[in-house]
């Protein structure tokens, strides 16, 4: 299959790219940032380009005739530029990029989406109807980061509904993506290690604990190229480990961070993680193969005890914090992303 990337260079963008050219298929990566030649796997290629340049996108989607479209290009951190500049980026880049493959005739189209549609972590408070999160958890979005995402999944209904199914449209919400060399001890996106985020469920407690192996996200990517044509078409998954990113049962820690949620967290017991891959499990038959305590190097995991000031480890601060600055603050802490 000629699958076209956009964000091929970003954090996840480098392992989706090396993931499905290593297994057999021909990547286009599109970026406005070169990744040097020899970075690139065997069965790729680059191009650089503005995909918000009037007529840019469907003129590349001409000139490279791909068999499908996996749209990763964004601003990929809430509040890491200006609310309007993120929301006029994100939503112009997901419109225009589905738009002109959907004009090209490119029969797959996928998008990136977020877990963040969710709202968790707002200032205003915020509990699910229940624990573990999935596709039919209401969004409740309360930043233009995560707003911008939920429209990018509407815009691939919208486009699943006009197409009648002529062309397959999904969106999938991956969550927080961990990069190869960030096991290896290199700092998160959010500038801790994950031992660190491990060892501090504080630093984990803004994003629910979730997260997952890019090359994972790979996988599934990979998987949902294949299988499209025999699901119901327009459908959004979520994609994240099998476990937590914490070395406690959620049903313990998350009561700690988000109060009023002991009742709707007790079911995540043992290594249970807050958000459902069922469907992604029961459609697609897709399973992560990864996991932190499969993955991570010396993780040197020590916890001298949540609450313990002499310990120089603060008591937890609350989820649904009074403070809009410093809850937006943590929230920059919401996703992997592309």
């Amino acid at each position: 299959m000629r699958i076209l990337v956009t964000g091929g260079a970003g954090r996840l963008g480098r392992s989706v790219v090396e993931g499905l050219a290593g297994a057999g298929h021909d990547v286009i990566s599109v970026d406005r940032d070169a990744v040097p030649a020899n970075r690139l796997p065997a069965g790729a290629v680059q191009l650089t380009a503005d995909l918000l340049a009037p007529g840019e996108a469907l003129r590349l989607l001409r000139d490279s005739a791909p068999d499908a479209v996996i749209h990763l290009a964004a601003i990929a951190v809430p509040f890491s530029a200006p609310e309007d500049v993120i929301f006029g980026t994100n939503t112009r880049l997901a419109y225009a990029v589905l738009s002109a493959a959907t004009e090209a005739g490119v029969p797959k189209i996928v998008t990136a989406s977020s877990p963040t549609v969710l709202g968790y972590g707002s200032p205003a408070g915020w509990l699910p109807d229940a624990f573990p999160l999935d596709e039919d958890t209401t969004p409740k979005p309360w930043n233009a980061y995560a707003l911008s995402k939920l429209i990018a999944e509407q815009t691939v209904q919208m486009f699943a509904a006009a197409q009648g199914g002529r062309i397959r449209y999904a969106a999938f919400r991956p969550c927080l993506v961990i990069s190869p060399e960030e096991w290896e001890g290199a700092p998160t996106q959010q500038g801790h290690t994950l031992a660190e985020r491990l060892a501090d469920p504080v630093l984990a407690a803004p994003a629910l604990f979730n997260y997952v192996d890019a090359r994972d996200v790979a996988d599934f990517l990979g998987l949902l190229l294949q299988k499209m044509d025999s699901i119901p078409n327009g459908q959004t998954f979520f994609v994240g480990a099998a476990d937590a990113l914490a070395t406690e049962p959620l049903a313990e820690l998350i009561p700690r961070f988000l109060p009023g949620s002991a009742g709707l967290a007790a079911a995540l017991t043992g290594t249970r993680p807050a958000f459902s891959i069922a469907k992604a499990r029961e459609l697609l038959g897709w399973e992560p193969t990864r996991s932190w305590r499969t993955e991570l190097r010396n993780p040197a995991l020590g916890n001298p005890g949540l609450g313990d000031p002499a310990l120089g480890n603060p008591a937890p601060p609350r989820l649904n914090d009074e403070a809009p600055t410093a809850m937006a603050t943590a929230g920059t802490g919401l996703k992997e992303t592309p």
